[in-house]
């Protein structure tokens, strides 16, 4: 009986312990994680967690208006991350017809980010991650954009991140006294600095969203792209992204004394900061701090193009095409491309013939050569030749320039696409046939469902979710490739290797437009200096 009595004991104690145990451990919260800064609470929507507006940076206000992103501020308690951060301080975009304009707030404190997760409902763990950069010519854009938001490419078992950062006067002024004051001699470029604070945000954060911060793809669109591209050239970014996907961009223009086509050199542009100084009234930068940003915006002359990324030599070190010539750069897996009318979101029209042939003139001795390819009889004949040289000297001379470089001095995995459109009624800007600027984006993103760009059918769905499958093979291997699929070879020059995506049909073909490329190698080689 006594044993009996000592063995109903020692269970009574064994189970009051494992009850005080349990009752004292710390209870797992859904949705919740913890990251630099603290913990987090997300929303679960459909399959995913959504994590919205969480701070990567400090505040970049103040004193550190014109700085380097500092460390994110700690917060107490839980920080509830259903809402989107602040965008950064823009004109918005409502008479610009092909992008959104729903920015939200917008604030000088706006370095956020966003994820979307489906590991943490399905208890996965490295998972790729996706890194979205956003366009507007560094001047505009937002991740609330509805057409940005990622939450049916992280349905494919992908972690996605979007991030905002720092545009125009605030994203990229350059001036005597920043540089003097920066520990590195330089100033501008500090909204690709945020790009590169999200990313190494990435690095020490994506595991707890379930992410494989060993495999990390960036991409973009346009100015997006252009962020791409120019991460994959510098040096800052090695280590932070395995592959790199870019639409629209591409920065291979010269290093010019007046930005055209590439980008000025820092001794060249901190002529901007002074030159802004004097017309908002500033003698020195301290009183340029203090200059509130509502005067900024509504500076003409820095907004839209106005300010852009430099050659600082130490974001950006030199010209990118030189240093893909020497090897130089971040050679990761690359899928890259451009849409078949891009100009003519730039080119509204009417082109006079007139006016284009004195234009053409700047092609000087192969302007002969030039009105061959770009043609300009007529007026209408102006206005095409005028859209595609807009096209090709931003965009897909620099997609080619870049396939073919890397091809030659890198080991990186090289894809190309053309992406089309030839219903001209679908369009939205019915005037032209093709595709415009942007226009892929939905497709990517699998928002096609309306008609923010374009009334879609249901061929224009099919061709979103093979290029939304593309976009995360591509993110999960390296290789866009999976069976079911229309084969997509990596790209090789002069070989049919470009993969044209087409609601009419997706297959391999040669370079488009390759007599117009060709002329526009032989006038970059000679702005190069490499003739």
């Amino acid at each position: 009986m006594k044993k009996l009595v000592f063995v109903l004991l020692i269970i009574y104690l064994v189970v009051c312990c494992s009850c005080s145990k349990a009752t004292s451990a710390e209870p797992t919260i859904p949705n919740q994680v913890k990251i630099t800064g603290g913990s987090v609470q997300g929303v679960a929507e459909n399959s995913l967690t959504v994590f919205k507006g969480i701070p990567y940076a400090a505040p970049p206000v103040g004193n550190l208006r014109w700085k380097a992103p500092q460390p994110v501020k700690p917060w107490k308690g839980v920080l509830k991350a259903d809402h989107f951060g602040p965008s950064a301080p823009q004109i918005v975009a409502h008479n610009f017809a092909r992008l959104s304009s729903d920015v939200g707030k917008i604030s000088e404190d706006c370095l956020y980010l966003n994820v979307w997760t489906p590991a943490l409902q399905k208890a996965r763990k490295n998972l790729p991650v996706m890194v979205w950069i956003h366009g507007g010519g560094f001047a505009m854009g937002s991740t609330t954009q509805a057409n940005w938001t990622c939450e049916k490419l992280a349905e494919k078992d992908v972690v996605l991140v979007s991030l905002n950062y720092r545009l125009g006067v605030l994203g990229f002024l350059t001036h005597p006294e920043l540089t003097a004051e920066n520990p590195q001699h330089t100033s501008g470029n500090y909204g690709l600095l945020d790009q590169l604070a999200a990313l190494k945000w990435v690095q020490d954060n994506i595991t707890a969203f379930g992410g494989d911060p060993q495999n990390v793809t960036i991409f973009g669109e346009s100015a997006g792209g252009i962020s791409v591209s120019m991460l994959c050239a510098s040096p800052l970014a090695k280590g932070l992204f395995k592959r790199a996907i870019c639409e629209s961009g591409g920065a291979f223009g010269p290093i010019e004394e007046k930005r055209m086509l590439g980008v000025q050199r820092l001794k060249v542009a901190e002529q901007n900061g002074l030159d802004l100084a004097q017309r908002v009234g500033a003698k020195n930068l301290a009183e340029l701090r203090q200059i509130p940003v509502e005067r900024f915006i509504k500076d003409k002359a820095s907004v839209m193009g106005g300010l852009w990324p430099v050659c600082d030599g130490y974001v950006i070190t030199d010209d990118a095409y030189k240093l893909y010539k020497q090897g130089k750069y971040n050679d990761v897996d690359v899928l890259i491309g451009t849409n078949s009318n891009e100009g003519a979101t730039f080119v509204q029209g009417p082109v006079h013939k007139e006016a284009y042939l004195q234009y053409v003139k700047l092609f000087g001795p192969l302007e002969p050569l030039a009105l061959k390819v770009y043609p300009g009889t007529t007026d209408a004949e102006a206005l095409a030749s005028m859209r595609n040289i807009v096209m090709d000297t931003i965009f897909a001379w620099p997609t080619y320039t870049w396939a073919r470089l890397q091809s030659q001095t890198g080991k990186g995995r090289v894809y190309v696409y053309y992406f089309n459109r030839n219903d001209a009624e679908n369009n939205a800007a019915a005037s032209f046939k093709g595709a415009a600027h942007s226009d892929e984006i939905n497709y990517v993103f699998g928002h096609i469902n309306t008609t923010f760009n374009a009334h879609y059918t249901d061929k224009d769905r099919a061709l979103s979710a093979t290029m939304m499958s593309y976009w995360t093979n591509f993110a999960k291997t390296g290789n866009p490739n999976a069976p079911g699929l229309p084969a997509w070879p990596r790209y090789k020059e002069g070989a049919d290797t470009i993969m044209y995506l087409d609601p009419d049909q997706v297959q391999a073909g040669p370079q488009p437009n390759l007599a117009r490329l060709q002329l526009l190698d032989i006038f970059f080689n000679a702005i190069h200096g490499l003739n």
